[in-house]
């Protein structure tokens, strides 16, 4: 098969990175009056989810010091469902992963499994908080405001799910997500998360939000008496900084890796628009993409092969990597089992492209559009195929870094060459 030569391109994202992340948590807990409610010498249940969040650890122990210089004792608490295979070691694995543990934090990171009661929704749902945290003076989370990968609404992923899903841990999780099969998530996450607030325990949250770069833009303290309006308003703020891919239709995209620590979904469905059942472009206003290849699995993801589904074809590396005990506990506790589908595969990277490019519709392979992107997360530096310089030429953000290069294959058939992160990619003149 012949090719279409790449163009490496950068997307010239505004940049909101915040210059100095921990002078900006004081100066937000600080004014947020989370201290005030309570004493001198309280214990302080600092919930921390299991997301590649940029700068977390530093954030983390910004809140860590914060808390401490009230005269309080926080300690961490891993606020998850079913991530690191719904166990307390998996799950503080995970966060050690992330350079949050004891001795980088300067406290204790206390993970278990057990819940306390705490009540029913109007919908009979009964909710739960991590009985460590229960036992604490006050809870504390520390979460990423953004889209979900499996339905679109006015809260969608951040403290208030946190708050559901994560504090309830995987007793929690699995409930949950069974009556949001026919309640949907959004209902879950809202009515679950005021059954939290009504126990009194919660203080309030830092809510993270990134820009298109990856970078930390914004941190805001939200207290409980406001977290879901506000909650509303940082989700649809974050929504308006979203990367996408910059052209309007791909017949074949490229993924280097998918992971946990990409997005819950392996990789960000909103992204490749793709269903988590394995729906062909279900976002309006988003990129179509015809087909999708993903090539390997992140080491962050600890062999959890959740998003494999929404491929089209696979490398058979990617397989050997999952380690399906994770994955199908993820998966299953999603109620999202096709997510976890193994798609065709093949061994190389040269045969998974030449067989799949067929099915595009295009009799001239030649003409076959590429785009190649490191993972659904990065998005400033990707590659597209130079029968998309008309497309390229139309968008005033982007501009294309060096001449474009032949797709080059090793004698295995491995795909020679990487997507560069934005800082390695030299600007051409």
């Amino acid at each position: 098969m012949e090719f279409p030569r790449l163009l490496t391109v950068r997307q010239n994202f505004p940049s909101r990175a915040i210059p100095d992340i921990p002078g900006q948590i004081r100066s937000e807990l600080s004014a947020s009056g989370f201290a005030s409610r309570v004493k001198p010498g309280a214990r302080i249940a600092i919930g921390v989810g299991s997301r590649g969040i940029a700068n977390i650890s530093t954030i983390v122990r910004s809140v860590i010091e914060f808390w401490k210089s009230q005269g309080c004792h926080p300690f961490i608490f891993p606020a998850m469902g079913s991530h690191g295979a719904a166990s307390a070691e998996g799950q503080a694995d995970v966060l050690a992963h992330y350079g949050i543990h004891e001795a980088t934090m300067g406290c204790p990171v206390v993970s278990a499994l057990d819940v306390v009661p705490l009540g029913s929704t109007s919908d009979g749902i009964e909710a739960f908080m991590d009985r460590n945290a229960f036992e604490s003076d006050g809870v504390m989370l520390v979460g990423r405001v953004k889209w979900h990968t499996d339905f679109a609404g006015k809260i969608e992923s951040g403290l208030f799910k946190m708050m559901a899903i994560g504090l309830g841990k995987f007793a929690g999780a699995q409930r949950y997500h069974t009556y949001a099969y026919k309640l949907g998530l959004e209902h879950v996450i809202r009515t679950v998360g005021r059954q939290v607030l009504a126990s009194g325990k919660v203080l309030g949250g830092l809510a993270i939000l990134e820009d298109a770069n990856h970078d930390t833009a914004q941190l805001t303290a939200v207290p409980v008496e406001q977290m879901e309006t506000r909650e509303e308003e940082l989700l649809a703020l974050v929504k308006s900084w979203m990367g996408k891919i910059p052209v309007p239709e791909l017949d074949i995209l490229i993924v280097d890796e998918i992971g946990k620590n990409v997005s819950g979904a392996g990789m960000d469905t909103k992204v490749i628009n793709r269903g988590v059942n394995g729906e062909y472009n279900p976002w309006p206003n988003t990129p179509r993409i015809n087909r999708i290849y993903i090539r390997d699995l992140t080491s962050n993801s600890y062999g959890n092969g959740v998003g494999l589904g929404m491929a089209d074809v696979v490398n058979d590396r990617l397989l050997q990597k999952i380690d399906w005990h994770p994955t199908r506990i993820n998966s299953l506790t999603a109620s999202t089992p096709a997510c976890i589908r193994t798609p065709i595969h093949f061994a190389s990277d040269r045969e998974c492209l030449e067989r799949i490019a067929p099915t595009v519709g295009k009799t001239d392979l030649s003409q076959v559009s590429f785009g190649w992107i490191r993972n659904s997360l990065e998005l400033a530096v990707l590659k597209l195929s130079e029968n998309l310089r008309p497309e390229i030429g139309k968008n005033s953000i982007l501009e294309i870094v060096g001449p474009a290069e032949a797709m080059e294959f090793d004698e295995s058939g491995t795909l020679l060459g990487k997507v560069l992160e934005e800082q390695q990619v030299g600007v051409s003149h």
